[in-house]
């Protein structure tokens, strides 16, 4: 809708909401007289009750928070009940139509006539109330900028197109020849035997990460049972458990879990032990006559 057909929808609305509220104005002021009030209160009460309902549609036109604007449709929906039940109550009771209208009752029955008196008193207090509330919630509102919120929604077509990413020039195959590695080896702690025990191993390494003090000799009741084993013991040991190896198994990370030796005598074992099999593998030369 273009703004000229806006303006007129609006204008349309205040014609309609001001004969409204002209119709109401009589029964709204007879019933203030009724309960007692004087002359200017009763010219005023009918702007009480039909300009809080003003009020509140406005607000309601204008908050966009959908609480803020479930109360102020309720204030309005309620107050409007309110001036239907006065209206009617004024159109039953022919005492009350009249230029000078003095105090009477509202209905016959007291418990009626008790409710429609609170009635009509109580809704120049919740006037107050409500719309020092609504009044507050247009004040503190924060109209939602309809150019922002165009540009947030929508997507940056730059961005969202996504980069043409020209294709590699296709290389040439190159022939890896498969080249044998072998594992590394493991690197454990220089220690001179290996503990078997997995909580022995944790403890170890957290005693080699940890910087020690010197605390004087070892006793000897902390010191390994086990006997250490020479250069010559570790050898021949060496010698009989890999007997039956291939040249090729004879690693060190297999020489060091057989022995359970350190890595470094592994490796020295391990050196050895090919010395060894390699001068025994040699032909022996020929003399020539």
């Amino acid at each position: 809708m273009n703004r000229a057909g806006k303006t007129l929808l609006v204008l349309a609305l205040v014609a309609v909401v001001g004969m409204a509220f002209r119709v109401s104005w009589n029964a709204l002021r007879d019933v203030a007289t009724a309960v007692g009030a004087d002359k200017t209160g009763a010219t005023l009460y009918p702007f009480v009750v039909d300009g809080l309902m003003a009020l509140a549609l406005v607000a309601t036109l204008v908050l966009t928070d959908r609480a803020d604007k479930r109360f102020a449709l309720r204030v309005l929906a309620a107050y409007t009940a309110a001036s239907l039940v006065l209206n009617f109550v004024h159109g039953l009771v022919p005492e009350l139509h009249g230029e000078s209208v003095d105090w009477t009752r509202l209905a016959d029955w007291d418990p009626v006539n008790w409710l429609l008196v609170l009635l009509a008193t109580s809704l120049p207090v919740g006037s107050i109330y409500f719309g020092s509330d609504l009044v507050a919630k247009v004040l503190h509102h924060q109209p939602i900028d309809s150019a922002n919120a165009e540009e947030s929604t929508q997507t940056d077509p730059e961005r969202s197109t996504p980069d043409v990413v020209e294709p590699a020039p296709e290389l040439p195959p190159v022939l890896v020849e498969p080249v044998a590695i072998e594992p590394p080896e493991q690197v454990d702690s220089p220690a001179e035997e290996e503990p078997t025990d997995r909580l022995a191993v944790h403890a170890v390494a957290a005693e080699q990460s940890t910087p020690r003090r010197a605390t004087g000799r070892v006793p000897e009741a902390a010191r390994s049972t086990r006997p250490r084993r020479s250069a010559e013991e570790l050898l021949a040991e060496a010698r009989q458990v890999t007997e039956s190896w291939p040249v090729e198994q004879l690693t060190a990370e297999g020489i060091r879990k057989a022995l359970r030796t350190s890595p470094d005598k592994a490796r020295t074992l391990r050196e050895t032990l090919r010395a060894e099999r390699t001068a025994e593998q040699a032909p022996e030369p020929v003399a020539v006559a």
